[in-house]
């Protein structure tokens, strides 16, 4: 399946939407400190209900120390994608494969710039939006996603 990677997450009832998500779809989540809240937090868990044992959830210090866990386990460094109001390519163009990274900012201030510098200006994707609107909140965005990229595998592992 793929990789979600929230970038320093701020809101614990966003991350634990995640965290339902991913245990829903089969998309393994890593979080990168520093977190703006426990991971025992009443929100968090509440949000994500009782998926969280059914999900995987990993927390890394660092993004390269997140991209070098999940490139050991593929034995490859894998693809990252990372979605921003920065990103030029619309979030349903490229053509996802099993493996591939999708990683997402904090809540109130998004990617720093030097981490979307990082990854290939054809992997900086954005969701289209009207001009007046600034973003979607941060669960809406990785469900978009994660699902548009699963929709591309055929819902595979789906019932």
């Amino acid at each position: 399946m793929f990789d979600v990677v929230l970038y320093q997450p701020e809101i614990p009832p966003n991350t634990g939407n995640v965290i339902r998500l991913c245990a829903n779809t089969g998309a393994r989540l890593h979080l990168i400190e520093p977190l703006g809240f426990a991971l025992d937090d009443a929100r968090l868990r509440r949000a994500g209900l009782d998926y969280h044992e059914y999900a995987s959830l990993e927390v890394h210090a660092s993004l390269d120390a997140a991209i070098g866990a999940i490139g050991a386990r593929a034995g490859h460094r894998p693809r990252v994608f990372a979605l921003s109001t920065r990103g030029g390519v619309r979030y349903d163009q490229p053509r996802y494969r099993p493996g591939d990274v999708v990683l997402f900012g904090a809540e109130t201030r998004g990617l720093p710039a030097e981490v979307l510098a990082s990854v290939p200006e054809a992997q900086r994707l954005r969701l289209p939006m009207r001009p007046s609107s600034r973003s979607l909140n941060l669960s809406n965005a990785v469900a978009v996603l994660v699902y548009e990229a699963w929709r591309q595998q055929e819902f595979a592992g789906g019932a």
